[in-house]
């Protein structure tokens, strides 16, 4: 199905119909997922492949992040990133979604709050987001800080088996 002739409107409709059916893993909503990533950039400052790129060392590395190397990957003052950086359709949010589509661990997971870079626990509003989208993308969370903690040694995991150690 050719989605680039599509407007954001019926991407955004279609993308919620599979949500709200919980027809998360169809290659139809991967797809749609992917296309309205790729229109976000149009838009947005942040640059998704960079983010991507930062995420992926990241996880190679065994550490976290922040909000502010994703923007400083991108070469975008954190006073400009700050309000693209989160919430609803969000840079983390299209992230999310093309972790999803890609197949790939959950790697927002490894992004937290400066404070918190070395403990790599995600708190408060962030951590508030962070399950919005996991819900989003129909995941079962009962314990929502166990649920992160899962997803970013998950990420570590995965990072581990890319050098194969």
């Amino acid at each position: 199905m050719e989605l680039s002739s599509k407007t954001d409107a019926e991407l955004d409709r279609w993308i919620a119909n599979h949500e709200e059916r919980k027809l998360t893993e169809t290659p139809l909503y991967r797809s749609l997922l992917e296309e309205r990533a790729r229109r976000s950039q149009l838009t947005h400052k942040l640059r998704i492949d960079r983010s991507m790129e930062l995420l992926k060392n990241a996880a190679l590395m065994q550490v976290c992040t922040t909000y502010g190397a994703l923007a400083q990957a991108s070469d975008v003052p954190w006073s400009l990133a700050r309000r693209q950086m989160d919430g609803a359709n969000g840079h983390l949010d299209r992230l999310s979604d093309l972790c999803h589509a890609r197949g790939l661990p959950f790697l927002t997971a490894l992004v937290v709050n400066q404070q918190d870079v070395e403990t790599g626990v995600l708190k408060g509003e962030a951590l508030r987001g962070f399950i919005a989208c996991a819900r989003r993308l129909n995941h079962l969370i009962t314990d929502e800080v166990a649920f992160h903690q899962a997803r970013r040694d998950e990420c570590w995991a995965w990072g581990r088996a890319q050098t194969g150690d």
